[in-house]
């Protein structure tokens, strides 16, 4: 099962850099095989079309998201460490991908799958909501909202944030002072009263 894991491991890893290059149309199927280093029929054991490959990205980066907000948390961290924290990654990771990001949104969007956003970030919400439950219950949170709708209200403001710079190249002031107003924003919109 290790084998099969890092095969498609390889494909995504290969797919996220000829699709970054070559972007969606001009990309081959060859392309990504090749770059992988395996044969052709080896991409159809995965993905049924190079289409098929972009929910599998979106994934793939919204793991590697989540994997690197773990390793920055410490139990110690409040809820408030916490949004820090997600904000710090969610720019990292959206610098760092804003190519594949690009390509996975208007991917979904061709595709008509923009539900399979939905069924991709449904863990992250789950997390991010359970987060938000307990920082309620420890009163550092207000206690008439609702988890979820809070949690999928703070992910997307600080992606759209993170997408205003680096995708659409909108930073109007230093990158710490901009993430700072955007902690700041959802510090008072959350607080406790």
């Amino acid at each position: 099962m290790k084998e099969l894991d890092d095969k498609k491991s390889r494909l995504l890893s290969a797919a996220k850099e000829v699709l970054a290059e070559k972007g969606l149309e001009k990309a081959t199927i060859s392309d990504i095989v090749k770059r992988a280093g395996m044969a052709q029929g080896t991409f159809y054991l995965y993905f049924s079309s190079k289409n098929a490959l972009i929910p599998a990205i979106a994934n793939d980066l919204l793991q590697t998201m989540l994997h690197k907000i773990e390793q920055e948390q410490v139990p110690s961290d409040d809820i408030w460490d916490l949004f820090h924290k997600i904000i710090t990654v969610t720019f990292q990771v959206t610098k760092s991908y804003k190519e594949v990001l690009s390509l996975c949104y208007s991917g979904l969007a061709i595709e008509n799958t923009l539900s399979e956003w939905d069924r991709i970030y449904n863990p992250y919400y789950s997390w991010l909501s359970e987060m938000i439950a307990r920082g309620i219950q420890q009163k550092a949170l207000r206690q008439d909202i609702n988890p979820m709708v809070a949690a999928r209200m703070v992910i997307g403001l600080i992606e759209s944030s993170a997408e205003q710079i680096y995708l659409f190249n909108k930073l109007e002031k230093p990158l710490p002072e901009h993430q700072q107003d955007l902690f700041t924003f959802i510090h008072h919109a959350l607080e406790h009263r």
